[in-house]
């Protein structure tokens, strides 16, 4: 499996839309998070992406949104999503990786990173640092752990 990266393009925003909301890591109480977002030409637009892609089509993507909750000249890693069915494969590091050559080639020297607790684990297995605790806030009814992946 050959496995390629390009831009995220206005064309991909269902696809990308049905890979968020149908991801097994949403399920339960945290699918309250996802369950209404889209991904659109307009928000693609705005904010930088890359998709993953196989053979099988889409197999994940990350956007960014600068600034986003980060500071000026800095980025938010918005999105980050791998297919259920592609987990384990290490396209999640890929995406990372690109991320960080995206992310500079940006001139930004680092990336916030609002974590779904679960996800928590991975990103700072990626480099990331714990910087603070988000509190819930409308629909997110459990804490979120704000990391920072800081960009030499």
């Amino acid at each position: 499996m050959t496995l390629t990266l390009r831009a995220a393009v206005a064309a991909d925003g269902p696809v990308l839309t049905r890979l968020a909301r149908t991801s097994a890591a949403y399920d339960g109480m945290y699918r309250a998070m996802i369950e209404e977002q889209t991904i659109d030409a307009a928000y693609l637009a705005k904010n930088p992406g890359r998709v993953a892609e196989d053979d099988r089509g889409v197999a994940g993507f990350y956007t960014l949104a600068i600034p986003g909750r980060a500071g000026p000249g800095e980025g938010e890693l918005d999105y980050l999503f791998v297919a259920d069915d592609r987990q384990g494969a290490g396209i999640g590091r890929m995406l990372m990786d690109d991320l960080r050559v995206e992310a500079k080639a940006l001139g930004l020297p680092r990336i916030h990173i609002i974590s779904h607790p679960p996800a928590e684990g991975f990103y700072l297995a990626m480099g990331a640092t714990r910087v603070g605790l988000l509190p819930p806030r409308g629909r997110v009814t459990w804490a979120q752990p704000h990391l920072v992946l800081e960009l030499p």
